[in-house]
């Protein structure tokens, strides 16, 4: 556990954390960036703070891609379940939400809280041109400036031959077995519909925030 300090402290603690897991990142085939959302892209992390990512990921490949992400993190233990909680959860990866390019604009309600998280957010890794388009799709409610940023990119020949291995039918097979295996187990666990979950579960766009709610107490309390 780390002693008590203020946020900025704890802030920095959890990007160098963050930074160790960049590796496996670089692993994922099919996703393109990496962006640092949550408490992080806040700037107000807490000791038992997450990492929430969003991943963008190329069109036709988000249930592989998820599929990766949740086989690698898990197998490295550093990935975030339902059941964790409190610093069981510290400084694991949420991967709760993936992309494609026909989702890049964050569906409504665009209130307060979502704007100032897409003002915030962070990149991590990844192809700086896609997350520009990422940032540009958005601007209009985010209301995010468009800043010079720097990026570092993904480099993995393991990456790079998984892509290859798996851009054609064999591709197409194992993206629409993962689906089906995937959603299957989606709805094994449907969230508490009292907390106002905010879930999409398409080919474009995997969303998993189960309680939001505490937003609405956010906003309300702010």
């Amino acid at each position: 556990m780390l002693p008590t300090m203020e946020s900025s402290e704890i802030r920095k603690i959890k990007l160098e954390r963050l930074e160790k897991l960049r590796p496996l990142f670089s692993l994922l085939p099919f996703v393109n960036f990496v962006l640092i959302a949550g408490s992080l892209a806040f700037g107000k992390p807490k000791e038992t703070s997450d990492f929430d990512v969003i991943l963008g990921c190329e069109k036709g490949r988000i249930w592989t891609a998820r599929a990766f992400a949740i086989f690698i993190f898990g197998f490295h233990k550093v990935r975030r379940t339902s059941k964790q909680k409190g610093m069981e959860a510290s400084d694991k990866v949420c991967l709760n939400h993936f992309i494609t390019k026909n989702s890049y604009r964050l569906q409504e309600p665009h209130n307060e809280y979502w704007q100032k998280l897409y003002q915030n957010l962070i990149p991590f890794v990844g192809d700086k041109a896609e997350i520009e388009k990422f940032f540009i799709a958005n601007k209009g409610w985010s209301m995010k400036e468009q800043t010079d940023f720097y990026v570092k990119p993904i480099i993995s020949a393991r990456k790079n031959f998984l892509e290859f291995v798996l851009a054609g039918l064999l591709g197409d097979w194992l993206e629409k077995f993962l689906r089906f295996i995937q959603i299957k187990k989606i709805n094994l666990n449907p969230p508490d519909p009292t907390r106002k979950p905010r879930i999409i579960v398409s080919n474009d766009e995997l969303e998993f925030h189960p309680d939001t709610l505490r937003i609405e107490e956010y906003l309300k309390n702010k």
